[in-house]
Order: structure tokens, then sequence, then C-alpha cells
């Protein structure tokens, strides 16, 4: 169930559903997903389809990591990039095959360990890695090209616009539980744009962090 031709299939349908960014696409191709998840769901690693990762997180669907990583991208190269909640590593993982540097905050340090030895595992060295509240961001590595939000806050941090840096662009789910939508937010100069790029479901982004 991990062959090319299964990761093919998941290509065709993320092209099928919008995806056009051919280097995203070849990422997502490339990097080995059921090593994100336990064993016993490894079989349904390339399904476009959200997976548990326990403690109430899960591994989001390919399309979302598409379509947020592309969205993040769609201006140019960026070079510095925050996410916050790192989850399985695995937004992580294709975010630093195509970034220069990536910062990545996750709030439940297991997950982060997890997350961290993957990295090893795929030879990626160009993440560093923080366990803390992601909601405040990373404040001191700060302005960031770009950042990448992987849980749902009710309301649009003022934190996390206020660490892009100028032309910086941040992806985010923003809502309740029922009424969640993805949103671009752009600052240039002293100007910030909100752009809603359609609707979702996440995980809550929830405060403090757990060891």
């Amino acid at each position: 169930m991990t062959s090319k031709r299964t990761r093919d299939r998941l290509i065709q349908r993320l092209r099928q559903e919008g995806i056009k960014n051919e280097a995203v696409l070849e990422v997502i191709l490339n990097t080995p997903r059921h090593i994100f998840v336990d064993e016993a769901l490894a079989h349904r690693a390339y399904e476009d389809t959200a997976l548990p990762i326990g403690y109430n997180q899960t591994l989001s669907q390919p399309y979302i990591v598409a379509r947020m990583t592309e969205a993040l991208l769609a201006n140019g190269p960026v070079k510095r990039v925050l996410e916050v909640g790192t989850g399985s590593g695995y937004q992580t993982a294709i975010l630093a095959q195509l970034v220069e540097q990536v910062f990545s905050v996750e709030r439940i340090l297991p997950l982060q360990e997890q997350a961290r030895e993957r990295m090893n595992t795929l030879g990626i060295r160009n993440v560093k890695m923080k366990h803390a509240d992601g909601g405040m961001g990373w404040p001191e590595k700060s302005p960031f090209d770009g950042i990448i939000v992987t849980a749902a806050p009710r309301e649009l941090p003022a934190e996390l616009i206020e660490q892009l840096g100028p032309k910086g662009r941040l992806v985010i789910p923003v809502g309740p539980d029922s009424l969640q939508e993805l949103v671009l937010v752009t600052k240039n100069s002293d100007e910030v744009k909100r752009e809603i790029l359609e609707p979702v479901r996440f995980v809550p982004l929830l405060g403090g962090a757990v060891r």
C-alpha cells in the first residue's frame, strides 16, 4: 500500500482537486507519509484523508497540506517559515524540502520528540523545534516570510501577524469547530489583507505546553 502506484494515484487526485504547484506535488510524491502514522494505519497513509496520531491530534489530509503549502509559496520562494503545531512532523517535512529554514513549535512534547526522530530518519537538517505554547509563535526568531498554523484558533492571533516580515504570508484555519475557514493573511508594509480560501475542519488551537 506504499507503492509508487499508490503514491501516483494520490498525486493524480490532488491535481484533480486543484493543486497546481509542481514542486509541492513532487515533494508530496517523494515523502513517505506512512512513517508519520502508527504502523497499524500505514496502509491508509496515501489516502486523501486525515489520520489520528494520538493526543487528540490528527495528521492532516494530503490535500490540506498541499493547499496550505501552495498558498504559502504562491508569491515565489520563501526562506524562513514558522509552523505552529508540529504534530506528526509531516507538514514540517514537506515545508523543509521547499524552503530554506523551518521553525516549528509544538505544545505536546511526545509528539515533538517523534517528529524530531522522523526528521533524522529523512535526513532533514533545516528544521528547528521548540516545545511551547504555539499560539504565541516564536517571537525571538521573527520576522518570518511565512507562517503555517495546523490547528484552529477562534480568531486570528495578533501575535502571529506581528511576527510576519514584509510581504509575509500567514495560512491559518480560523473559527469554532463547526464553522472554520482557511484564511490567507498577507502583510505589505503596515497593511494587512485577509482572504478566505475555503471551509476546513481542524482540531482547535489550545494553549499551554504538555509534557
